[in-house]
């Protein structure tokens, strides 16, 4: 089970500067499974800044909840820089959030390839009235709930980017 114990003052924070600001969030997930919304509704308060989760682990879910096309997935891989874009994308268009921040990766400790290994993630941050963004980490195999933990700090990272970023 992933501790998110250490990120807990990161995330007060983070609903903080949202609540201030009268942003809101929505998250879509493949790795963490939730993780990120978790951390987020840890913190009291955080109804006025959390809209939605989706935790999409399965390529069908992704296709079904926010619109990413099977025919992308397909085609590019579900861990893909291309997937974790439509995933906020879609995230922003099927919610009421100001901001979405989306993970795909392979947090192991199997599923990873020389092309892609264990530790690999893609984000994509989407922003009404701006441009979607991506990142791509690839963090150290150390197990999977640090890979998850280390995904769930970068995206926190990314939505305090976001608040930051003009629309």
């Amino acid at each position: 089970m992933t501790d998110l114990t250490p990120l807990l003052a990161r995330a007060t924070a983070l609903v903080r500067l949202y609540s201030e600001r009268g942003l809101t969030i929505a998250t879509a997930e493949s790795c963490t499974g939730g993780l990120i919304a978790a951390a987020l509704t840890e913190v009291a308060g955080s109804s006025a800044v959390v809209d939605r989760g989706f935790v999409t682990y399965s390529n069908a879910a992704k296709t079904a909840m926010l619109g990413v096309p099977a025919t992308l997935i397909g085609r590019v891989g579900a861990v893909s820089r291309e997937v974790a874009l439509a995933m906020a994308v879609g995230a922003l268009a099927r919610s009421e959030a100001d901001v979405a921040v989306a993970v795909t990766g392979i947090a192991g400790p199997g599923g990873g390839s020389a092309e892609k290994p264990v530790g690999l993630v893609h984000f994509g941050l989407a922003r009404r009235g701006a441009p979607a963004r991506h990142a791509v980490h690839t963090f150290p195999d150390e197990g999977r709930s640090a890979i998850r933990l280390a995904t769930v700090a970068e995206a926190l990272a990314l939505l305090e980017a976001a608040a930051d970023a003009r629309a």
